[in-house]
């Protein structure tokens, strides 16, 4: 009888062990944890693109496709991006959300954690540089053509 209620005890406690919300197991520096990304990644240039105005395929043209469309509220697009990075345990959870209100096929509301910046006039211009490489002869010579011109039995010698 000892033996068995020794045996449900530990049982128990490991059971209870393994419910647990941070096991030991977790902060424990060698166990690797993943990192969870889960929704839709919303930048800051992404939500500055945004203006009250536009009609629902401009927004989901800049913004994507909304990962909860209520079909109670058909005019609501609720956007929601969570980051989770769980190799060192060090970092913060990283959590954005923004919600978007349509009144007639047009973007009347924006709300969230991420708001559009309010003088879009104030950002700064984004540069494109472009780089012109000019092009160059190579020739096209094989590794043993090379490797046989390096012992010296070749025209040229390449180096």
């Amino acid at each position: 009888m000892r033996k068995l209620l020794i045996l449900i005890t530990i049982n128990a406690s490991l059971f209870l062990a393994g419910c647990a919300e941070d096991p030991i197991i977790n902060r424990l520096p060698f166990v690797y944890r993943i990192d969870v990304q889960q929704g839709n990644v919303i930048t800051r240039e992404m939500v500055n693109q945004l203006r009250i105005g536009m009609n629902k395929r401009q927004a989901q043209f800049v913004l994507g496709a909304p990962m909860l469309n209520d079909p109670f509220h058909a005019n609501r697009w609720d956007y929601y991006y969570s980051y989770d990075p769980g190799s060192d345990g060090k970092n913060p959870a990283e959590q954005q959300r923004v919600t978007l209100i349509f009144e007639a096929d047009k973007l009347t509301d924006i709300s969230g954690t991420m708001l559009p910046n309010p003088r879009p006039d104030a950002l700064p211009a984004s540069h494109q540089v472009t780089v012109v490489v000019p092009p160059q002869e190579l020739e096209s010579v094989g590794i043993l053509t090379r490797l046989w011109r390096w012992f010296g039995f070749g025209a040229s010698h390449d180096s």
